[in-house]
């Protein structure tokens, strides 16, 4: 007997797979590697997998079990899981497994009617349960050092009653702490503390983005425990990365001084990483899937916290969810539901939030969520609007699904690479304008620097997004801006503005004051194209349209593009673009041509704008390309257009 690596992505290799599997009353599952043992004519009569540290499909054959071939394998696939960096291994299997797999090291980390979750090695969830118990420990400390400020606080009035020139204690000052109290323990809360109260609780939430609703649930159930731990969900499957979801709770929950915002368990068990192939019936995965999160929570996380009750939102919609309430309520002690809440008879969630995005519905994203979660949707709105622009198809000389266009460098995979890596970099400065005063010059120019440098790595020395970088750099810093003087003063600038045109007209006054900060640039292909026209035109740069206030995007370019938008155009994105091309000194079609073919691109753009069809567009785009012309301002210009569109209202 020998043992064998398959690969699992190979077609040839998987069906050997596949089919002895099947030949063991089991299913194929997500696999990156397969062990399998074969006997001496080379039938395979073991086999087991790796995803990541989790190990799947083991079978042996009925006529080889016994012959300690088990064991062969799982210490194979537990050596070749901590080659690859993994010092604790998992596997799901069945509970009338349990037995076999303790002998051979595993421990029991959760159970269910269909299915139990063991892993062996180093760490694991003991690593888990320590880190939860000091921040358990440490939000004990945190209240009786706050409870002894308080006290401290009392005597300090008692002596400005004879003493008006009492000094503040020391400990008073210290910045991070707010020593009023809070709102769970103020006498005209309708549900104050009693002895009854359980003195710990836990919500859990994926927060996709932190909505209202979110910050409801806390509240109400902060008022109920004297320490309420926030665990967000740390799968990373949501349009939010994990650390935005959990900044934007951390940022959404600040007032209320009993709430701790923790890391989610890496054992959360979900639709994702729950395996299936074991199941009889397929049915039963969503269930089974529950019920093992459910215990792991129940035996590891709450005693680890030291937490009695669960807390969660009803479930007016989605029938998954409202299903692991139902079992939260069977299988844990005391869950408490909060009836949602609502906004115009609608439940606040936070797929309304994502649904407004894709609209670029502004107005409605601002009555769902907390000033703080903003600046994350800005940045979002962003990459959305880069996102955008790549994926038009067909676009002339520019890189699109179809094509290069006329960059040898560039294709679309490069491109998305360069978006993805580009966008916590607008989430920066997002956060950067999200403040009183605009940020300075050095302050943006850093983390520009920062995000291009980001960029280059992950393209190679690439230059694909620099332009968009500072055009979308300068509006998403300046979208912020404007939303926290809103948030600020929101009375008094209803009352100012006249609908979307003066949300326009003060942020186009925004991205102004921020671009006169920025010094004349050289090297650039702006300024390389100025030097080509040798005077003979006024050639505007990057930086001079960001120093008009991009006049002719806010003037023309945008509300060509709205009003497409409203007539649910299909080709709204491709004739924008040409709309662009008609009038924009495109720099970077100068720097790769000349003047004259610069002048021609408009000319033609017009043409095809007034008679618009594909066909002819696509004749462009394999023209453009043979010849060099690459409208690349132009493509910057849409999706800033894009951009702004989506956060007009």
């Amino acid at each position: 007997m020998e043992i064998q690596t398959l690969n699992p992505t190979t077609p040839r290799q998987r069906q050997r797979i596949e089919a002895f599997l099947k030949r063991n009353g089991l299913r194929f599952d997500d696999m990156h590697y397969y062990a399998a043992i074969t006997d001496d004519d080379g039938e395979m009569i073991a086999g087991g997998g790796l995803k990541g540290n989790v190990i799947k499909c083991v079978a042996v054959d009925d006529a080889h079990k016994g012959e300690a071939i088990a064991n062969t394998l799982i210490s194979h696939l537990i050596a070749h899981a901590n080659e690859e960096g993994h010092s604790n291994v998992m596997l799901f299997t069945k509970p009338k497994n349990r037995q076999l797999f303790e002998s051979l090291s595993f421990r029991l980390l959760a159970e269910a009617p269909e299915a139990v979750l063991m892993e062996t090695g180093i760490g694991g969830i003991n690593n888990t349960v320590e880190a939860l118990k000091k921040i358990r420990e440490e939000s004990e400390k945190y209240k009786e050092y706050n409870k002894e400020c308080k006290e401290d606080s009392k005597e300090c009035k008692e002596e400005e009653k004879t003493n008006l020139n009492t000094t503040t204690p020391q400990h008073l000052n210290t910045p991070y702490l707010n020593i009023t109290t809070p709102q769970h323990l103020n006498p005209s809360t309708p549900q104050p503390l009693t002895t009854t109260t359980p003195l710990r609780g836990v919500v859990v939430m994926n927060c996709n983005p932190f909505t209202l609703g979110h910050r409801y649930l806390i509240e109400q159930a902060a008022k109920q425990v004297e320490r309420l731990f926030v665990m967000v969900v740390r799968e990373d499957c949501s349009l939010f990365a994990y650390a935005e979801r959990k900044a934007m709770v951390e940022q959404g929950v600040a007032h209320l001084e009993n709430v701790t915002v923790i890391d989610g368990s890496e054992y959360a068990i979900s639709q994702a990483t729950f395996p299936t192939y074991f199941l009889k019936r397929l049915d039963d995965a969503a269930d089974t899937q529950m019920l093992l999160d459910l215990d792991l929570f129940r035996r590891h996380i709450a005693p680890a916290l030291g937490a009695t009750v669960r807390f969660v939102g009803t479930e007016p919609t989605d029938r998954l969810t409202r299903r692991y309430n139902q079992l939260m309520h069977e299988v844990l002690a005391d869950v408490r539901e909060t009836v949602r809440l609502e906004k115009e008879g609608n439940a606040v969630s936070a797929s309304r939030v994502r649904k407004a995005m894709e609209q670029g519905d502004m107005s409605t994203i601002r009555q769902l969520v907390p000033p703080t979660t903003l600046p994350y949707i800005i940045a979002h709105l962003a990459t959305q609007a880069l996102q955008a622009e790549l994926d038009t198809t067909p676009k002339p000389g520019l890189v699109d699904k179809d094509n290069n266009g006329a960059h040898r460098d560039m294709d679309y995979a490069l491109m998305q690479r360069s978006i993805d890596t580009l966008h916590p970099y607008f989430v920066k400065l997002a956060l950067l304008g999200c403040t009183d005063a605009l940020p300075t010059h050095t302050s943006i120019r850093d983390i520009g620097i920062e995000a291009e440098k980001a960029m280059l790595a992950a393209t190679n020395g690439v230059n694909t997004h620099k332009g968009a970088l500072f055009s979308m750099g300068l509006a998403v810093v300046a979208a912020a801006h404007e939303e926290r003087k809103t948030a600020a003063n929101e009375e008094q600038i209803l009352k100012e503005r006249n609908g979307g045109e003066d949300v326009l007209v003060s942020l186009q006054t925004t991205i102004k004051a921020l671009a006169a900060s920025f010094p004349d640039t050289n090297g650039t292909h702006g300024s390389k194209a100025k030097l080509l026209s040798k005077g003979t035109t006024a050639i505007k740069g990057a930086l001079d349209n960001a120093r008009e206030g991009y006049e002719m995007l806010f003037a023309e370019w945008l509300p060509f593009y709205i009003e497409h938008r409203k007539e649910h155009d299909a080709h709204t994105l491709h004739k924008t673009l040409l709309r662009i091309m008609c009038n924009l000194d495109d720099t970077n079609v100068i720097y790769r041509t000349d003047l004259a073919t610069a002048e021609e691109v408009k000319q033609e753009a017009r043409a095809l704008l007034d008679s618009f069809e594909e066909v002819v567009l696509k004749d462009m785009d394999r023209r453009y390309t043979a010849r060099n012309i690459s409208p690349g301002g132009a493509a910057d210009m849409l999706s800033l257009t894009i951009f702004i569109g989506s956060i007009q209202t």
